[in-house]
């Protein structure tokens, strides 16, 4: 007598082929009705190689060049070969560039960064002292000539594309100026790519809402269509369309290499935006009153800041050694990690304490927001060998260590540069060994 029939993992479906005749939220009903089944781990992590060695010796503090060296101990052995290389980065003064512009300067790189000011204080570049740790350009992305200006007097290497109007409630407000900054401010970075020699490696960091959001269980991959829905998600599927069609019209020769980087959303400490539900934590927390939830039964792939970034970067130098390695990337967390915005917001009351609480405060009539994003991350593991270090539980612990760091009046480029070399140790050990902390 035959057993019953084993059930596998449901396989993905066409998405050409999938909800005909039905629209998203029918869709999401459908799939609710079904029920959720985790889609296997795709493929293997593949270790990256081990380091090089790590960056040169130096004594800790600045050396008067724009870069920040360091003890041995604290060196970050992986990445070294951004030592000494010409790297500009646009929206070095947001959250994500600042980050990475002290994470650049811990590298030994000369950066130069080019964006508006930081705005409103407090923000995590004046705290963290970024301006010292690049030669910094105060212009706006769509004044295509300040761009080139600075383009010609920094004659970069590596050029990482951050700058944007990130903000989805932003956009329904500003649509024409979100697509102003989003998509020509990205055409002007290629000009001045395009115009200026000696550029290697051009990686454009987009977003993970890029994709045509079926609000299905599965991860997008890089071969999904492009078509977000609110004017700063279609935006950005727009800046990723410029970005293909320079690569295929003007860099096929492989002058530059060129890609394209999907993150996920990104969390950690000194991120002061409106309308992002980290912040939001922390100023409930600091005014010790409930978080305001908006949507807390939407799912995202959130992820700590240095994730991303470490991600960029090894994009960066992979495809200037090897063109051919050269497309779009997905950038997100493991599939446990991809969780619903009230379990973020339990794991932050949890790990601040204090009694802190949350309140689901749900806006009917609220512009709309995808309910359901994740992303499949195969690509990047299998070529370039990355994959997560930081679980979403000790993403949120070292956000809020971070932030009672910075309330307690602590010095904060010490807070932050302690965090960067630890998780650069912990990132070489786990790819070392195949799996990734919690």
């Amino acid at each position: 007598m035959r057993g019953p029939a084993r059930r596998g993992p449901r396989r993905r479906p066409d998405p050409g082929r999938y909800g005909r005749g039905r629209g998203p939220e029918e869709n999401r009903i459908a799939f609710a009705a079904r029920g959720r089944a985790r889609r296997p781990r795709g493929n293997r992590i593949f270790p990256a190689r081990a380091a090089a060695a790590a960056c040169q010796n130096g004594a800790a503090g600045y050396n008067g060049t724009g870069r920040l060296h360091q003890q041995p101990e604290e060196a970050i052995a992986l990445l070294p070969y951004f030592s000494g290389k010409r790297v500009l980065i646009t929206g070095h003064t947001g959250f994500k560039g600042s980050w990475l512009t002290l994470l650049l300067s811990e590298l030994g790189a000369e950066v130069t960064g080019y964006a508006l000011s930081p705005g409103e204080e407090p923000s995590l570049f004046s705290m963290i002292g970024a301006r010292a740790a690049a030669r910094s350009v105060i212009g706006d992305i769509r004044d295509r000539a300040a761009l080139l200006a600075t383009f010609r007097q920094a004659r970069p290497e590596i050029v990482l594309h951050l700058a944007a109007q990130p903000i989805v409630r932003t956009s329904y407000r500003e649509p024409a100026y979100t697509y102003e900054v989003n998509v020509m401010g990205t055409v002007n970075v290629l000009e001045c790519v395009r115009q200026v020699p000696g550029v290697k490696s051009f990686v454009n960091v987009t977003t993970d809402k890029v994709y045509r959001n079926l609000e299905w269980e599965w991860g997008y991959r890089e071969t999904d269509a492009l078509d977000g829905f609110d004017p700063y998600s279609n935006s950005k599927s727009c800046s990723e369309l410029v970005t293909h069609s320079y690569r295929r019209s003007f860099f096929g020769d492989g002058r530059v290499a060129v890609s394209t980087a999907r993150a996920g959303n990104v969390i950690g400490g000194g991120d002061f935006a409106a309308d992002r539900i980290v912040p939001d934590c922390v100023r409930a927390a600091l005014a010790r009153q409930p978080v305001p939830v908006r949507n807390p039964y939407s799912v995202r792939p959130y992820q700590h800041v240095l994730e991303p970034l470490t991600a960029y970067l090894r994009i960066a130098q992979a495809q200037a050694e090897a063109p051919a390695l050269a497309g779009s990337y997905n950038v997100g967390p493991d599939d446990a990690d991809c969780v619903s915005t009230g379990t973020l917001v339990g794991l932050f009351t949890e790990a601040w304490g204090e009694g802190m609480r949350w309140e689901n405060r749900a806006e009917p009539g609220a512009p709309h927001e995808a309910g359901f994003l994740k992303l499949d991350t195969g690509r990047i593991r299998q070529k370039l060998g990355w994959q997560p270090t930081w679980g979403i539980r000790r993403a949120v612990a070292e956000t809020v260590a971070w932030a009672k760091a910075s309330r307690d009046g602590q010095d904060m480029l010490e807070v932050s540069r302690r965090q960067i070399a630890q998780f650069g140790k912990e990132q070489e050990e786990h790819e070392r060994h195949g799996d990734t902390g919690e």
